[in-house]
């Protein structure tokens, strides 16, 4: 059988020639040319049939049936757990975790199939060990040419197919038909596509893991995504035990979840209670200390902010903020210093957030302004929850989903909730909100 040819592509003009160039001649774009396989041209006949349109209403819907992962909170981004023939691309940072909890979703699922292009079969078996996982309908298959695994997946009976196929990692798959090296553009595009392609037919969950270049982006081409049903972020810092699953794009379920892990020695563990997380369990409350509801997705999360305000020895004081905008902390210490006159601009200002989380909308600003006042004149605020945005001219602004954010608080033992409709404006009461002297 005669080798397909491939040619390279521009991917911005489409022009087309034999060999690969830095250089679009066509266009002028720089490293657009990607070696694509050059599709074989069939005579189509005139009594071929000619596709109908179906009229939408009288499509019957089916009921999707679900696999769970019996991980808690990756079934929660998933939307209940896996679909059958599912391509989901899980991809992050080298190292934050994902074939950790691949290995772990495989051995939960049972009768699955770990394609290691990374590791080899013992390395896996080394981490399986530290997890403590039995891992006895586990398959590895140490292979990295495409077309030899799936020769190897097309003999599997159907009364055999595994409950999940997971690929660690798509950068390393490579097909003979195209002379480019593994991770290049192409091979990623079509190594993927023909993954994918045999997990609808078999109707088998595909789990392709992707490494996140240093843009941020996922390697290999954006196509990538569009291959897949689901795309899934995995987010972390090594150095703290959180660890973050988001799905920004889904068929089968909601994008606007997000999955909580706590990264342990025996894996990674889902995390239900937030507050243990997200709040300082110390006994003695500090100044500078407060706590804000955030929306992850449609879960609500109490998450606490700690300020420190020190004098400045320098022409012009640090802001340094972690987990927190550090243009948004400016934002709110113009707010405070025009509105109640406090002199930040001689103090040098830094703000953490609990347990590594990440603030990013503005129902929070209302907390971070109580931090900062509470660590500039010392004193304690107490168990409040404080919910609100506060606009430049110091007014407290309700924010959404702001009964949900309370009936949250309330639930995990805070009585007192600060929010627009008890606080109108920073200006109003402050004396008020603070407990005692430190």
């Amino acid at each position: 059988m005669a080798k397909p040819k491939s040619i390279y592509v521009c991917q911005q003009c489409g022009y087309q020639q034999s060999g690969w160039a830095g250089k679009c001649p066509e266009c002028g774009q720089w490293n657009s040319l990607v070696e694509t396989l050059q599709s074989q041209s069939k005579k189509t006949s005139s009594l071929q049939k000619q596709p109908q349109p179906i009229i939408l209403s009288k499509v019957k819907a089916k009921n999707t049936r679900r696999i769970s992962t019996k991980i808690l909170e990756l079934d929660r981004v998933l939307g209940g757990g896996l679909v059958p023939g599912q391509a989901v691309l899980l991809a992050g940072e080298p190292g934050i975790g994902k074939s950790t909890i691949l290995l772990e979703v495989a051995d939960k699922l049972g009768d699955a199939i770990y394609i290691a292009g990374e590791e080899s079969a013992n390395q896996i078996k080394i981490r399986a060990d530290r997890l403590g996982l039995n891992a006895k309908n586990i398959l590895v298959y140490e292979q990295t040419d495409v077309d030899a695994l799936l020769a190897s997946l097309q003999n599997i009976s159907e009364d055999s197919l595994p409950n999940v196929l997971i690929v660690d990692s798509i950068q390393t798959m490579k097909t003979s038909d195209l002379s480019g090296m593994a991770g290049s553009v192409g091979q990623v595009r079509e190594t993927a596509s023909r993954l994918t392609s045999y997990a609808k037919s078999r109707g088998i969950p595909l789990i392709l893991v992707g490494h996140a270049t240093k843009e941020g982006s996922v390697a290999g081409p954006a196509t990538l995504s569009h291959l897949v049903d689901t795309v899934c972020w995995f987010e972390g810092e090594r150095e703290l035990m959180l660890r973050t699953i988001r799905s920004i794009k889904n068929r089968f379920g909601p994008t606007d979840e997000i999955g909580l892990f706590r990264m342990e020695d025996k894996g990674l563990i889902s995390v239900t209670d937030t507050q243990k997380l997200f709040i300082a369990e110390s006994k003695v409350k500090t100044a500078g200390s407060a706590i804000t509801c955030i929306m992850e997705g449609t879960r609500p999360v109490l998450v606490e902010i700690q300020s420190l305000v020190v004098p400045t020895h320098t022409a012009y004081p640090r802001r340094i903020a972690q987990g927190i905008d550090s243009k948004r902390l400016e934002v709110m210490l113009a707010v405070i210093m025009a509105r109640l006159r406090l002199p930040f601009w001689e103090k040098d200002v830094f703000v953490n957030v609990v347990g590594g989380a990440s603030i990013k909308e503005p129902a929070s600003d209302l907390a971070l302004i109580m931090s900062l006042v509470s660590a500039y004149k010392d004193k304690l605020i107490g168990d409040k929850v404080f919910i609100g945005e506060v606009d430049l001219s110091g007014s407290v602004r309700p924010v959404l989903a702001q009964k949900r954010r309370i009936k949250h608080a309330k639930a995990q033992g805070f009585s007192k909730i600060i929010t627009s409709s008890e606080y109108s404006s920073i200006t109003n009461k402050l004396s008020t909100i603070f407990t005692s002297k430190k």
